[in-house]
């Protein structure tokens, strides 16, 4: 029984996070170098990222006429400057070791943030194992180099800002994720309702022009050229999707894929379960009403009641908000590709918790998720899986978080006073 007891512990007490963390990213070291010396690495789209940088470096700012091997530039400003650096440091992108090398300290690092924003909201130590376990994550790193690993460390640094009240660094670094893929701005309508409740109004609205202006200013080398040509490309909402590629929606035939039909009910779908979890969850710590939040924006709040509504929005708050936000828009995507698995794999552990599912069940369907991942070609039931575990989590979220602020109200009022604003 004692024994019992000690393994309930270790599995479940937050503290031991202190130390399995460090334990877990010292055997992800030694992963990565053996991956990187000993599994063939694969090309996709490194040598076209190369080839876009290239015609940058070479003077280009024309962002219509940027073009590489797999077809034009269709990445904003950020992904230029970040891949024009990784251009110079490989030998104009020949020194694939060192790329390797780079991405794996990426993976690392961004390991480091996620365990770091996993220890913040107390998450259980069962949870832990599951973010270093997956095959395809560490492909999407260390042998794909796809900018998807920049744009999610970008979002794990915003979350881990935003959960120490840093507001403004939390902002630009999002703003900056945002500028490397557009993917990220899944992400923002629960951004957006943490900053309005976490901050006075002018200061969200500051915020929000904070972003804006980070946008401006990274494409600032491409606007006087073609300003048009420059958002079209970086921002381009209207881009057809093969079927061959997708990993999504294979269970559906071809036509069905394809229709207009088809892409107005996803778009239905994303705006339905952004209405229901922005009025049903992300609004909460408001302690309001959609109607009264948004009657009461403009109006100037007591400080009391501010300061009330601002504690409330505690760093669980925001990882739930955010994660969740990302994985509505993944469930409703008009398709996806195996990098978008960046933005599910550190994800899943914490949103199968919130959902308060049994340990058993979070890696069940872990496992299952990860499977469907790693299937190759996509086949109907692993695009069928694919579509289930997201599902799962973001249905599961809703279901799991009913109770959070109740219960936050009556046990953490001593903890969330603890908090304090920084800027």
């Amino acid at each position: 029984m004692e024994y019992y007891s000690r393994a309930l512990d270790l599995t479940n007490n937050p503290a031991h996070a202190r130390w399995l963390s460090p334990l877990l990213l010292g055997a992800e070291s030694c992963l990565c170098a053996f991956i990187i010396f000993r599994i063939p690495y694969t090309e996709i789209d490194w040598e076209a990222y190369m080839q876009q940088v290239g015609q940058y470096l070479d003077g280009e700012r024309d962002y219509t006429l940027i073009k590489g091997g797999t077809g034009p530039l269709v990445y904003p400003a950020a992904h230029v400057f970040i891949y024009s650096i990784l251009h110079k440091l490989t030998e104009g992108g020949k020194n694939i070791l060192v790329a390797q090398a780079i991405f794996a300290w990426l993976y690392l690092a961004t390991l480091t943030l996620v365990m770091a924003c996993y220890r913040k909201v107390k998450a259980p130590t069962y949870l832990f194992p599951l973010l270093v376990l997956s095959k395809r994550l560490h492909s999407i790193f260390l042998l794909r180099l796809f900018n998807d690993c920049f744009a999610v460390g970008f979002l794990f640094i915003a979350i881990y800002a935003y959960q120490h009240r840093i507001w403004t660094v939390g902002s630009v670094v999002y703003s900056f994720g945002v500028g490397t893929k557009m993917s990220l701005l899944l992400a923002a309508p629960a951004i957006g309702t943490i900053l309005l409740q976490a901050l006075p109004f002018k200061r969200a609205v500051n915020a929000a022009f904070l972003m804006a202006q980070v946008q401006i200013t990274i494409a600032f080398p491409f606007l006087p050229v073609n300003p048009i040509g420059y958002i079209s490309r970086a921002f381009d909402f209207s881009r057809q999707f093969l079927y061959k590629w997708t990993v999504n929606w294979r269970f559906l035939d071809e036509e069905t894929f394809l229709s207009r039909e088809f892409t107005i009910a996803l778009l239905a779908a994303h705006l339905s379960l952004l209405l229901l979890f922005t009025t049903t969850r992300w609004l909460k710590p408001s302690g309001q009403s959609p109607s009264e939040f948004i009657a009461n924006l403009w109006k100037s709040r007591p400080l009391l009641m501010h300061q009330q509504m601002a504690l409330r929005v505690t760093p669980a708050h925001i990882m739930t908000s955010v994660l969740s936000a990302m994985a509505i828009g993944l469930l409703c995507a008009r398709s996806l590709h195996y990098q978008f698995y960046a933005y599910i794999a550190w994800s899943t552990p914490f949103l199968l918790w919130k959902s308060k599912l049994h340990p058993f069940a979070v890696y069940a369907v872990w496992a299952v998720q990860e499977w469907a991942w790693n299937v190759y070609p996509s086949t109907k039931a692993s695009s069928a899986a694919v579509v289930g575990c997201l599902l799962i989590q973001v249905f599961g979220v809703w279901w799991g978080t009913a109770q959070d602020i109740l219960e936050e109200d009556s046990t953490a009022d001593e903890e969330l006073l603890a908090y304090k604003h920084v800027d």
